[in-house]
């Protein structure tokens, strides 16, 4: 079902919402969270497609907030709010509002959506495109316990990384960080399998590729070892290979499906690693709320310092079990190894 609602206010709106819901013969709520999701005309479609395919798993209130340009000098001081209400099989397993803000109350989003988040429950915002370099201080991200963005979208996603690093939050997060978590989870397995020290990483994949930095910032952080870039023709991550003592382990994925898993004196093995949508990024973004500190500890790192030597590992790492699956640990000794089965977990 859905309901237009033209030059409109956040009561009005909530009234629809009221309506909607008893005229469909489910007047109850029963969704967890608030998805907030702040994008712009080309991309409403896909970002509201992924939610409502993430809404099977955790069935949420949507706010898409579409902050419509200006044509005219008299549509920047004309206010309006033009709204469309959506419940039902329109909706996934929750509700949808689509909000589509024009003239001053661009600048004003929060008061918008503020009357219209779900009473006691989190409230998660995700920029699809133009997320600001500092999520936290947004009005619309204040508002949030988690804040989603995409350095991928960015048009320097390098530089976004940085920008990331210096205004990081507890709660910020991002879809290149989701994105790897296959990688670290596999990564993380094979370090478990052997009793070697790492020496040296090395991590390939597209230039400018964010989720190959932070791979590599992960590894770097985690194992005390140094890691360098080798851009490959993609697509997205191709490959990691890291020096041991007892000798290379590489995990190649030349066709962004299908990985290969080599452990020197073990069989080769075939690994599904393929490159997943965007609604199982956002599904599993919203299975946790609190502050992923392994994300702020490999962010932290900082993209300059890849390459450079380190201390070479002495001990088996623990630190890297337990540091990729939540808090990391302090850094006692000078250098570190690999992870277990819980380095993936988030």
């Amino acid at each position: 079902m859905k309901i237009d609602l033209t030059d409109t206010t956040s009561s009005k709106i909530n009234k629809a919402l009221v309506q909607g819901r008893r005229a469909i013969g489910t007047p109850a709520v029963g969704m967890v969270l608030t998805l907030v999701i702040v994008t712009d005309e080309e991309n409403a479609y896909d970002s509201l497609k992924a939610a409502n395919d993430a809404s099977r798993e955790h069935p949420s209130r949507t706010l898409v907030v579409i902050k419509r340009a200006a044509r005219s000098p008299r549509d920047r001081t004309t206010s309006r709010l033009d709204a469309e209400v959506r419940v039902g099989v329109e909706a996934g397993t929750g509700e949808t509002v689509v909000l589509r803000l024009y003239g001053e109350v661009i600048d004003h989003a929060q008061s918008v959506v503020l009357p219209l988040l779900l009473p006691d429950a989190p409230v998660v915002v995700w920029w699809a495109v133009n997320a600001p370099l500092d999520p936290a201080n947004d009005p619309l991200g204040a508002l949030a316990q988690r804040r989603v963005t995409d350095t991928y979208a960015a048009e320097d996603p390098i530089g976004e990384l940085t920008a990331r690093a210096e205004a990081y939050h507890p709660g910020d997060t991002d879809l290149s960080w989701t994105r790897i978590t296959p990688w670290r989870s596999m990564l993380a397995a094979a370090l478990d399998q052997i009793a070697c020290n790492v020496k040296s990483v090395q991590v390939d994949g597209e230039e400018f590729n964010p989720s190959c930095e932070l791979l590599a910032m992960w590894l770097a952080d985690r194992l005390g070892v140094t890691v360098k870039r080798a851009v490959s023709t993609g697509p997205g991550l191709t490959g990691v290979r890291m020096e041991t003592d007892c000798g290379p382990i590489v995990l190649d994925r030349a066709d962004g499906s299908l990985a290969t898993l080599h452990i020197e004196g073990q069989p080769n093995r075939a690994v599904a690693l393929k490159r997943r949508e965007t609604a199982e990024l956002i599904a599993e973004e919203l299975r946790r709320l609190d502050p992923d500190d392994t994300y702020a500890s490999a962010l932290k790192y900082g993209v300059e310092r890849l390459g450079e030597p380190s201390t070479p590992v002495t001990e088996v790492a623990a630190e890297v079990k337990d540091g990729a699956a939540g808090e990391p640990e302090p850094k006692k000794a000078p250098a570190k190894k690999a992870a277990a089965k819980k380095a993936a977990a988030k």
